[in-house]
């Protein structure tokens, strides 16, 4: 089965209150889950890092064997794709905590979108920080 991921990360005043924003979609373009959380203090690149993580995982859960990735971060999407280094010493963790998930799927693709492609998840992650400063 293979299931399409749309993944934001946020943070304000980055770093700060960061939240993640994920939406999974069948084949048919139908939604089949739409997960957003607050993740505490966090650069925007540390959170776009726990938005893919989660997805991958949730994914697998849902039994995909292949995975389509839509992501606005560039950064992020390069380094997954091995064109850029990964040199801060947190987002490599974050890196390998990618590549080994990815390992358990068929096949795994990683794209960047512009932010107006995005903004169910985008949505998501506003709504996670927006609860997170009310409670």
């Amino acid at each position: 089965m293979k299931l399409k991921l749309f993944t934001d990360g946020g943070a304000r005043n980055n770093p700060g209150p960061a939240a993640i924003g994920v939406v999974i979609y069948n084949d048919q373009d139908e939604v089949v889950k739409k997960i957003k959380k607050y993740i505490g203090m966090a650069t925007n690149n540390i959170a776009e890092y726990e938005a893919i993580i989660t997805g991958l995982k949730e994914a697998n859960v849902l039994g995909a064997d292949e995975v389509v990735c839509y992501l606005d971060s560039e950064l992020v999407v390069k380094q997954v794709k091995g064109e850029y280094k990964v040199k801060e010493q947190n987002l490599a963790e974050k890196y390998l905590q990618v590549w080994k998930l990815k390992s358990v799927f068929k096949s795994a693709e990683f794209h960047h979108i512009r932010r107006e492609k995005n903004t169910v998840a985008d949505s998501l992650v506003n709504e996670a920080l927006d609860e997170a400063a009310k409670s």
